[in-house]
């Protein structure tokens, strides 16, 4: 996150007569709207309102089925929607489980090093600035691409991942979860002075307080608040570690928990994950604690997931863990006999799925390596039996080689056969 410099779950439940003839104008005027191929990154160039004069591109797989979830994604200071994209593991991941994309962008007129405006208070109130237009973006995609209202989330990185905090404070309706990397509490700042405070010491509030700017932000509101990822590095020294206990304080208290964590478990990449109000899969809060880790989005381009380069930091997948936590794969993930094929082809011609002799190396796809038990899927990700070992994504397009070592036993050999 660079110093701020700024310049000049859901829809409603009822609508009001003017809002019904809104969002019908709105759906005929999008209906002609091209869907986006699955290896295309499209501009939208009309949304709706825009009153915080964001830019949207959108994200949509072929072959989506109407009712999928969708991601809102906010990219961090001096980079763009492109960028984020490229490298931030997302678009596989939506390809491999069957989600929409929508990505914001921060236009230089609004802020000179291209920050989101998480610290302008007219900017993260509700259905004002940089928050309505993000709405916006939301309501337009369900709409457009036949998407599930109640399965949105919004993840961001640094000044993205602070606004990401204030939109899920903001919007509980809208978001049912949000992921919050290397980002600072919900109300932290309220101008450009106080930003530069909140960002490096950080503040100290007790965790009643930092649940109190949450509720502060939509006072009325009195159902289910969304579940939320808290990424950070321990060595971060541009937004410091702090930020990410104290949005983890903030959560939890907001969710009405004591702050103890309910399980924890070790990561790849020295990451260390604790629970709040449950285990992986039922936790209200998770915090991720990327041990010697700086400021940037964590990635593992090794396992196929994102591209290393600045504020993108090879060390864990946090897009994979990040959509296991939200459930995402739950609903679109094939089965292990299903067809992990995004366009719906047939399957194509399974690889070698039989029993070979122990210290016989197997080359197949990631795909048929689960057929053929030699390896497990976990979350769209593919693991050696036996060893572990991870190997990538679970597809018929990434093929690895293994050998049994031991009956049942089986490592990654890259290169033996």
């Amino acid at each position: 996150m660079h110093p701020p410099t700024p310049t000049p779950r859901r829809l409603a439940v009822v609508l009001t007569a003017l809002a019904a003839v809104v969002a019908t104008v709105a759906a005929v005027l999008l209906a002609a709207a091209p869907r986006a191929s699955a290896a295309a990154l499209t501009p939208v160039t009309s949304f709706g309102t825009n009153p915080g004069d964001l830019g949207m591109y959108s994200y949509v797989p072929d072959g989506l089925p109407d009712g999928a979830p969708l991601v809102v994604l906010l990219h961090g200071c001096t980079q763009n929607a492109s960028a984020y994209h490229a490298n931030s593991g997302w678009a596989g991941y939506a390809d491999s489980h069957g989600f929409a994309l929508v990505y914001a962008e921060q236009r230089s007129a609004n802020n000179a090093n291209a920050c989101f405006n998480w610290f302008q208070p007219g900017d993260v109130a509700r259905d004002s600035g940089e928050a309505r237009s993000v709405r916006s973006m939301v309501e337009h995609a369900v709409a457009a691409e036949g998407l599930d209202a109640d399965r949105v989330h919004v993840s961001g990185l640094s000044a993205g991942g602070a606004m990401a905090g204030e939109l899920l404070a903001a919007y509980p309706d809208l978001f049912a979860g949000g992921a919050i990397v290397a980002g600072i509490p919900v109300g932290c700042a309220d101008g450009m002075v106080d930003a530069f405070t909140c960002m490096n010491p950080g503040k100290t509030q007790s965790p009643e307080q930092w649940g109190d700017a949450v509720r502060a932000k939509n006072p009325g509101w009195s159902g289910p608040l969304p579940r939320v990822a808290v990424w950070h590095g321990t060595a971060d020294t541009t937004v410091a570690p702090a930020n990410g206990a104290a949005s983890v304080s903030q959560w939890t208290n907001a969710h009405g928990l004591d702050g103890s964590p309910d399980a924890t478990e070790q990561l790849p990449g020295g990451t260390t994950a604790d629970y709040h109000g449950g285990t992986a899969a039922t936790a209200a809060v998770a915090h991720f604690r990327v041990s010697g880790m700086g400021h940037g989005t964590p990635v593992d381009p090794g396992q196929g997931c994102g591209t290393a380069g600045a504020y993108f930091l090879d060390t864990v997948c946090s897009t994979g863990y990040t959509v296991d936590f939200w459930g995402l794969g739950e609903v679109t993930d094939p089965g292990p006999t299903g067809d992990p094929d995004p366009t719906g082809d047939p399957d194509p011609t399974p690889g070698p799925t039989g029993d070979p002799e122990p210290g016989e190396c197997v080359k197949a796809s990631n795909y048929d390596h689960v057929r053929g038990d030699r390896a497990v899927q976990r979350s769209g990700l593919t693991y050696a039996v036996g060893s572990d070992d991870p190997l990538g994504l679970w597809n018929v397009f990434v093929t690895t080689a293994l050998t049994e070592t031991s009956p049942g036993y089986w490592e990654h050999t890259p290169g033996a056969c």
